[in-house]
């Protein structure tokens, strides 16, 4: 399974479009990297010359993590020596393409190597459910819009691509008890990895109080295109029902629910915990152009980089990258013929590992 999505866009160098302020614009990231700053300032330097370990988990290509570790580094350069080393670790699971994510870090004008002297790179290809740091050795975490992955498939999910649409009861239970397991799996390995201090921020997909997933119009739209194109033979009836989108969405008492009954969990407590609808940023747009056009295809653009790679995952190699066009195509003209605010509910949440009392 992924454990990552890609919702920050590589821009090219020199292009036009290219802005820090847009990259945080576009992936809804300013809340997130606000509570990562303070986080920066809260957590327990090591003395020199240990490192100070910041660890992303789920890295992907790195693009969604580029300003958050640049803004703590920032923040932590105010309480250190200019030469006291920074270890960013990027996890992801084997299947990830680190040669983009290492390219990433050294082309990219917003890479923290090219703006700290004394910051440094690795990486490790493990699933961030199980542990994959040595214990006490990390002093900072980020994790944005990876922990909705689930570790695996757990029931076939026929009559949809995602388990919260579906009319099975006992499909979305299944789902839903596997997202209970692998958070309770995720805060407690790195309650495990962190410091005594040390904090984790997450940023990821929630469920509204009133039990909404959100997306209901972009779903439509891309059921409503896998079956024009199950009709013109692109893919087959079977090929589609075996396409399965594995992540998932928690209310507010889901992240609270493994800490329960002492409020801590490998010593680990909620410091912060917000659920909320965030702002569709395509939506804000149109209503100030009316370019239906362009709304649908920033939404179809942001749900290929997300999710298209998994869905194509059920069809053979040589028929991904056409599926994935016809796919992108259909869905932006759907989007595109009915303009629709989407619902996005998400979830930031700050853990932190407290010392233990003597």
């Amino acid at each position: 399974m992924p454990e990552s999505s890609v919702v920050v866009r590589p821009v090219p160098v020199g292009s036009g479009d290219y802005s820090a302020s847009a990259r945080l614009q576009a992936a809804g990231l300013t809340q997130a990297i606000a509570l990562f700053e303070e986080a920066a300032r809260a957590i327990p330097i090591p003395p020199a010359p240990l490192p100070i370990v910041i660890a992303d988990y789920g890295a992907a290509n790195g693009h969604n993590s580029l300003l958050p570790i640049n803004a703590a580094i920032s923040a932590l350069r105010k309480r250190t020596r200019p030469d006291q080393s920074v270890l960013v670790t990027h996890t992801d699971v084997p299947e990830n393409d680190f040669s983009a994510l290492f390219s990433t870090l050294r082309e990219d004008p917003d890479s923290y190597l090219r703006h700290d002297q004394a910051a440094f790179s690795s990486a490790v290809g493990r699933s961030f459910y199980s542990q994959i740091l040595p214990s006490n050795t990390v002093s900072l975490g980020w994790s944005s819009w990876s922990v909705l992955w689930l570790s695996r498939l757990p029931a076939p999910v026929t009559d949809h691509v995602h388990a919260s649409f579906s009319a099975d009861e006992e499909t979305r239970a299944a789902h839903e008890r596997l997202a209970a397991r692998d958070w309770h799996e995720f805060v407690a390995y790195r309650g495990r990895e962190l410091c005594p201090g040390g904090r984790v921020v997450v940023m990821t997909m929630a469920v509204a109080e009133n039990g909404e997933f959100g997306y209901r119009p972009l779903f439509a739209a891309l059921m409503a295109e896998l079956a024009e194109l199950v009709q013109r033979e692109v893919i087959s009836a079977d090929e589609l029902t075996g396409m399965c989108i594995p992540i998932s969405g928690r209310r507010a008492v889901d992240f609270t629910t493994p800490f329960a009954p002492s409020g801590r969990l490998e010593q680990l407590t909620i410091e912060h915990l917000e659920v909320f609808d965030a702002e569709d940023r395509f939506w804000r747009q149109y209503q100030k152009d009316r370019d239906a056009t362009a709304f649908g295809s920033q939404w179809a653009s942001f749900l290929r980089a997300a999710v298209f790679q998994t869905l194509a995952g059920a069809l053979d190699a040589d028929l991904r990258a056409q599926f994935c066009d016809a796919l992108e195509s259909g869905v932006a003209a759907r989007l595109a013929d009915a303009p629709e605010q989407m619902q996005i509910p998400m979830a930031q949440v700050v853990l932190h590992k407290r010392p233990r009392v003597r």
